[in-house]
């Protein structure tokens, strides 16, 4: 599974977000915040380990989720490649109407 599919499912965009806010935290708390099982909370956190959104450490009995920054930063490169074609398409449509605009009307009889 690639990362834009792994965050079609809201319970795992809701996961990254309660990860981004916090910085680091347990699965444990991760799981206390959902009304989902927690296997199915560490399902998703596989998800999202296996996808590159996330690290995860062990402490103790306890397993840290943080954010994979590299991981957020592939996604954000595609979505800037997407913006710089879109703008050149907007920017030439802009200019196109703006000449249309400009163009001197035909004379009133």
């Amino acid at each position: 599974m690639d990362k834009f599919a792994a965050l079609t499912e809201p319970n795992r965009r809701r996961i990254i977000e309660l990860i981004a806010v916090n910085g680091e935290i347990t699965s444990t708390d991760i799981s206390s915040k959902f009304d989902i099982s927690a296997p199915a909370v560490s399902q998703h956190l596989k998800v999202l380990r296996e996808t590159g959104l996330v690290f995860v450490k062990k402490r103790a009995q306890q397993r840290i989720y943080s954010i994979n920054p590299e991981g957020i930063d592939e996604m954000w490169e595609w979505l800037n490649q997407l913006r710089t074609h879109w703008n050149a398409r907007f920017d030439a449509l802009d200019a196109l109407l703006l000449k249309e605009h400009n163009k001197p009307k035909g004379k009133k009889r």
